[in-house]
Protein backbone atom coordinates (compact mmCIF):
# COMPACT_ATOMS: atom_id res chain seq x y z
CA UNK A 1 0.00 0.00 0.00
CA UNK A 2 1.55 3.35 -1.00
CA UNK A 3 2.06 6.10 1.58
CA UNK A 4 -0.64 8.73 1.91
CA UNK A 5 1.66 11.38 0.44
CA UNK A 6 5.09 11.01 -1.08
CA UNK A 7 7.58 13.49 -2.50
CA UNK A 8 10.21 11.99 -4.79
CA UNK A 9 13.09 14.34 -5.52
CA UNK A 10 10.45 17.08 -5.64
CA UNK A 11 11.77 20.31 -7.13
CA UNK A 12 9.97 23.52 -8.07
CA UNK A 13 11.62 26.55 -9.63
CA UNK A 14 10.11 29.96 -10.31
CA UNK A 15 12.02 32.05 -12.87
CA UNK A 16 15.34 30.83 -11.55
CA UNK A 17 14.39 30.90 -7.86
CA UNK A 18 14.17 27.47 -6.21
CA UNK A 19 11.15 27.01 -3.93
CA UNK A 20 11.73 23.28 -3.36
CA UNK A 21 15.05 21.59 -4.00
CA UNK A 22 15.06 17.79 -4.34
CA UNK A 23 12.68 17.02 -1.46
CA UNK A 24 12.07 13.33 -0.76
CA UNK A 25 9.74 12.48 2.11
CA UNK A 26 6.75 10.29 2.96
CA UNK A 27 3.68 11.30 4.97
CA UNK A 28 1.64 8.62 6.70
CA UNK A 29 -1.90 8.85 8.03
CA UNK A 30 -2.44 11.03 11.10
CA UNK A 31 -1.63 14.67 11.81
CA UNK A 32 1.65 15.87 10.30
CA UNK A 33 3.18 19.27 10.92
CA UNK A 34 4.88 21.02 8.00
CA UNK A 35 7.08 23.48 9.84
CA UNK A 36 9.36 26.19 8.55
CA UNK A 37 9.87 29.95 8.29
CA UNK A 38 8.09 32.05 5.71
CA UNK A 39 9.56 31.33 2.29
CA UNK A 40 10.74 27.83 3.22
CA UNK A 41 8.56 26.21 0.53
CA UNK A 42 5.60 25.03 2.61
CA UNK A 43 2.83 26.58 0.49
CA UNK A 44 4.54 25.46 -2.71
CA UNK A 45 4.67 21.88 -1.41
CA UNK A 46 0.96 21.95 -0.58
CA UNK A 47 0.02 23.28 -4.03
CA UNK A 48 2.11 20.58 -5.68
CA UNK A 49 0.29 17.87 -3.72
CA UNK A 50 -3.04 19.48 -4.60
CA UNK A 51 -2.15 19.42 -8.28
CA UNK A 52 -2.40 23.21 -8.54
CA UNK A 53 1.24 23.32 -9.62
CA UNK A 54 3.34 20.86 -11.62
CA UNK A 55 6.84 19.93 -10.44
CA UNK A 56 9.89 21.17 -12.30
CA UNK A 57 11.48 17.82 -11.44
CA UNK A 58 10.45 14.78 -9.44
CA UNK A 59 6.94 13.91 -8.31
CA UNK A 60 4.32 14.74 -5.67
CA UNK A 61 2.12 11.66 -5.16
CA UNK A 62 -1.17 11.22 -3.32
CA UNK A 63 -1.86 7.56 -2.52
CA UNK A 64 0.54 6.67 -5.29
CA UNK A 65 -1.08 8.93 -7.91
CA UNK A 66 -0.01 12.29 -9.32
CA UNK A 67 -2.80 14.86 -8.73
CA UNK A 68 -1.55 16.95 -11.65
CA UNK A 69 -2.07 13.96 -13.97
CA UNK A 70 -4.93 12.09 -12.32
CA UNK A 71 -7.61 14.68 -11.58
CA UNK A 72 -9.87 12.13 -9.87
CA UNK A 73 -7.44 11.76 -6.95
CA UNK A 74 -8.16 15.38 -6.03
CA UNK A 75 -11.60 14.31 -4.78
CA UNK A 76 -9.76 12.84 -1.76
CA UNK A 77 -8.13 16.19 -0.88
CA UNK A 78 -9.28 19.20 1.13
CA UNK A 79 -7.55 22.57 1.32
CA UNK A 80 -7.79 25.43 3.80
CA UNK A 81 -5.86 28.33 2.23
CA UNK A 82 -3.93 30.86 4.26
CA UNK A 83 -5.59 33.91 2.72
CA UNK A 84 -9.28 34.80 2.86
CA UNK A 85 -10.97 33.76 -0.37
CA UNK A 86 -14.57 33.06 0.57
CA UNK A 87 -17.60 35.12 -0.54
CA UNK A 88 -18.75 37.67 2.01
CA UNK A 89 -22.30 38.03 0.66
CA UNK A 90 -23.36 34.41 1.25
CA UNK A 91 -24.39 32.67 4.42
CA UNK A 92 -22.16 29.89 5.70
CA UNK A 93 -24.91 27.36 4.97
CA UNK A 94 -25.23 28.50 1.36
CA UNK A 95 -21.48 28.49 0.85
CA UNK A 96 -20.92 25.05 2.40
CA UNK A 97 -23.82 23.50 0.50
CA UNK A 98 -22.42 24.93 -2.73
CA UNK A 99 -18.94 23.57 -2.00
CA UNK A 100 -20.37 20.14 -1.19
CA UNK A 101 -22.36 20.13 -4.45
CA UNK A 102 -19.43 21.01 -6.65
CA UNK A 103 -17.57 18.15 -4.95
CA UNK A 104 -20.21 15.78 -6.27
CA UNK A 105 -22.89 15.55 -3.58
CA UNK A 106 -26.55 15.87 -4.64
CA UNK A 107 -28.39 18.99 -3.32
CA UNK A 108 -30.19 17.33 -0.40
CA UNK A 109 -27.07 15.50 0.76
CA UNK A 110 -25.03 18.69 0.32
CA UNK A 111 -27.34 20.63 2.61
CA UNK A 112 -27.17 17.90 5.24
CA UNK A 113 -23.40 17.74 4.96
CA UNK A 114 -23.15 21.54 5.27
CA UNK A 115 -25.21 21.53 8.47
CA UNK A 116 -23.19 18.68 9.98
CA UNK A 117 -19.84 20.28 9.10
CA UNK A 118 -20.80 23.73 10.43
CA UNK A 119 -21.94 22.07 13.65
CA UNK A 120 -18.58 20.31 13.88
CA UNK A 121 -16.62 23.58 13.57
CA UNK A 122 -18.83 25.38 16.10
CA UNK A 123 -20.87 27.59 13.74
CA UNK A 124 -24.23 25.89 14.09
CA UNK A 125 -25.88 28.96 15.67
CA UNK A 126 -24.31 31.35 13.16
CA UNK A 127 -24.83 29.39 9.95
CA UNK A 128 -27.53 31.68 8.53
CA UNK A 129 -25.56 34.90 9.01
CA UNK A 130 -23.72 36.52 6.12
CA UNK A 131 -20.04 35.56 6.13
CA UNK A 132 -19.20 39.25 5.75
CA UNK A 133 -20.41 39.75 9.34
CA UNK A 134 -18.12 37.08 10.75
CA UNK A 135 -15.11 37.68 13.00
CA UNK A 136 -11.64 36.47 11.99
CA UNK A 137 -12.04 33.36 14.10
CA UNK A 138 -15.38 32.52 12.52
CA UNK A 139 -13.97 33.00 9.02
CA UNK A 140 -11.13 30.59 9.84
CA UNK A 141 -13.74 28.04 10.93
CA UNK A 142 -15.67 28.48 7.68
CA UNK A 143 -12.45 27.94 5.74
CA UNK A 144 -11.84 24.73 7.69
CA UNK A 145 -15.44 23.64 7.16
CA UNK A 146 -15.26 24.02 3.38
CA UNK A 147 -12.10 21.90 3.35
CA UNK A 148 -14.04 19.13 5.14
CA UNK A 149 -17.36 19.46 3.33
CA UNK A 150 -16.77 16.56 0.91
CA UNK A 151 -15.32 14.19 3.55
CA UNK A 152 -11.76 14.06 2.17
CA UNK A 153 -9.07 11.55 3.09
CA UNK A 154 -6.45 14.23 3.76
CA UNK A 155 -6.75 17.98 4.42
CA UNK A 156 -4.03 20.57 3.92
CA UNK A 157 -4.26 23.46 6.38
CA UNK A 158 -2.11 26.47 5.47
CA UNK A 159 -1.48 28.64 8.57
CA UNK A 160 -4.91 27.87 10.14
CA UNK A 161 -4.25 29.98 13.25
CA UNK A 162 -3.20 33.12 11.34
CA UNK A 163 -4.78 36.27 12.78
CA UNK A 164 -6.28 34.53 15.81
CA UNK A 165 -5.92 35.70 19.41
CA UNK A 166 -4.53 33.20 21.97
CA UNK A 167 -7.96 31.85 22.90
CA UNK A 168 -9.04 31.52 19.28
CA UNK A 169 -5.76 29.83 18.43
CA UNK A 170 -6.19 27.22 21.14
CA UNK A 171 -9.78 26.58 20.06
CA UNK A 172 -8.70 26.12 16.43
CA UNK A 173 -5.92 23.70 17.40
CA UNK A 174 -8.34 21.70 19.56
CA UNK A 175 -10.74 21.54 16.62
CA UNK A 176 -7.96 20.30 14.34
CA UNK A 177 -6.99 17.61 16.86
CA UNK A 178 -10.61 16.48 17.14
CA UNK A 179 -11.02 16.41 13.37
CA UNK A 180 -7.99 14.19 12.97
CA UNK A 181 -8.40 11.89 15.92
CA UNK A 182 -12.18 11.44 16.14
CA UNK A 183 -13.10 11.57 12.44
CA UNK A 184 -10.07 9.82 11.01
CA UNK A 185 -9.20 12.54 8.51
CA UNK A 186 -5.46 12.87 7.96
CA UNK A 187 -4.15 16.42 8.24
CA UNK A 188 -1.08 18.27 7.02
CA UNK A 189 -0.72 21.39 9.16
CA UNK A 190 1.54 24.00 7.59
CA UNK A 191 2.78 26.65 10.01
CA UNK A 192 5.78 28.64 11.15
CA UNK A 193 4.66 28.30 14.80
CA UNK A 194 6.42 25.46 16.60
CA UNK A 195 3.88 25.51 19.44
CA UNK A 196 1.06 24.66 17.01
CA UNK A 197 2.96 21.59 15.83
CA UNK A 198 4.04 20.51 19.29
CA UNK A 199 0.52 20.50 20.75
CA UNK A 200 -1.32 19.15 17.70
CA UNK A 201 0.80 16.91 15.46
CA UNK A 202 2.00 13.31 15.58
CA UNK A 203 4.87 13.85 13.16
CA UNK A 204 6.91 16.76 11.89
CA UNK A 205 8.64 17.73 8.65
CA UNK A 206 10.87 20.79 8.82
CA UNK A 207 11.57 22.74 5.64
CA UNK A 208 14.40 25.23 5.39
CA UNK A 209 15.39 26.93 2.15
CA UNK A 210 13.36 24.44 0.15
CA UNK A 211 14.92 21.34 1.70
CA UNK A 212 13.95 18.93 4.48
CA UNK A 213 16.18 19.60 7.47
CA UNK A 214 14.40 17.37 10.02
CA UNK A 215 11.58 14.83 10.06
CA UNK A 216 10.17 12.27 12.44
CA UNK A 217 7.80 11.71 15.34
CA UNK A 218 7.17 14.81 17.45
CA UNK A 219 7.49 12.66 20.57
CA UNK A 220 10.99 11.70 19.48
CA UNK A 221 12.07 15.32 19.35
CA UNK A 222 10.45 16.28 22.66
CA UNK A 223 11.26 13.14 24.65
CA UNK A 224 12.78 13.49 28.09
CA UNK A 225 16.48 14.18 27.75
CA UNK A 226 19.36 12.95 29.86
CA UNK A 227 19.74 16.48 31.13
CA UNK A 228 18.62 17.05 34.72
CA UNK A 229 17.20 20.43 35.72
CA UNK A 230 17.63 21.63 39.28
CA UNK A 231 15.67 24.52 40.78
CA UNK A 232 17.01 26.00 44.01
CA UNK A 233 16.02 29.07 46.01
CA UNK A 234 19.58 30.31 46.61
CA UNK A 235 23.16 29.39 45.82
CA UNK A 236 22.96 28.81 42.07
CA UNK A 237 26.55 29.92 41.40
CA UNK A 238 27.87 27.93 44.33
CA UNK A 239 25.97 24.84 43.20
CA UNK A 240 27.33 25.07 39.65
CA UNK A 241 30.87 25.44 41.00
CA UNK A 242 30.45 22.43 43.30
CA UNK A 243 28.94 20.28 40.55
CA UNK A 244 31.74 21.23 38.18
CA UNK A 245 34.36 20.32 40.78
CA UNK A 246 32.80 16.87 40.93
CA UNK A 247 33.29 16.42 37.19
CA UNK A 248 29.73 17.20 36.09
CA UNK A 249 28.73 19.47 33.20
CA UNK A 250 26.53 22.14 34.80
CA UNK A 251 25.30 25.52 33.56
CA UNK A 252 22.47 28.00 34.00
CA UNK A 253 19.41 27.30 31.83
CA UNK A 254 16.78 29.98 32.39
CA UNK A 255 15.94 29.81 36.09
CA UNK A 256 17.34 26.28 36.46
CA UNK A 257 20.72 24.60 36.75
CA UNK A 258 21.11 22.12 33.89
CA UNK A 259 23.32 19.06 34.41
CA UNK A 260 24.01 17.07 31.25
CA UNK A 261 24.68 13.36 30.68
CA UNK A 262 23.29 12.22 34.01
CA UNK A 263 23.31 8.54 34.93
CA UNK A 264 22.79 6.69 38.23
CA UNK A 265 26.24 7.59 39.59
CA UNK A 266 25.79 11.29 38.76
CA UNK A 267 22.64 11.49 40.91
CA UNK A 268 24.79 10.71 43.97
CA UNK A 269 27.15 13.58 43.07
CA UNK A 270 24.19 15.95 42.61
CA UNK A 271 22.79 14.97 46.03
CA UNK A 272 26.14 15.50 47.72
CA UNK A 273 26.70 18.83 45.95
CA UNK A 274 23.30 20.13 47.11
CA UNK A 275 24.10 19.13 50.68
CA UNK A 276 27.60 20.65 50.50
CA UNK A 277 26.45 24.13 49.45
CA UNK A 278 23.28 24.07 51.57
CA UNK A 279 21.04 24.90 48.60
CA UNK A 280 17.30 24.72 49.21
CA UNK A 281 16.01 22.32 46.58
CA UNK A 282 12.63 23.08 44.96
CA UNK A 283 12.69 20.71 41.99
CA UNK A 284 15.00 18.14 40.43
CA UNK A 285 14.37 15.98 37.40
CA UNK A 286 14.30 15.73 33.61
CA UNK A 287 11.80 17.67 31.57
CA UNK A 288 10.37 17.32 28.13
CA UNK A 289 12.14 19.49 25.61
CA UNK A 290 10.19 21.96 23.52
CA UNK A 291 10.58 22.23 19.76
CA UNK A 292 11.75 25.81 20.17
CA UNK A 293 14.72 24.54 22.17
CA UNK A 294 15.56 21.85 19.61
CA UNK A 295 15.44 24.05 16.51
CA UNK A 296 16.71 27.27 18.03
Amino acid sequence: MPPLLEARNLTKRYSGAIALDGVSVEVERGITGLLGPNGAGKSTAIKLFLGLLTPTEGAALVMGESPSENVEIRAHLGYMPEHDCIPSNMTATEFLAHMAQISGLPPSAARTRAADTLRHVGLDEERYRSIGEYSTGMIQRVKLAQALAHDPSVVFLDEPTAGLDPVGREEMLALIRRTGREFGISIVLSTHLMGDVETTCDRIIVLEDGRVSESGEVAGFTAESETIFIDVDIGVDELIEELTSRGLSASVDGVSVAVRDVGDAEYDHIRDALAEVGARLRRLGPRRRRLTEIFR
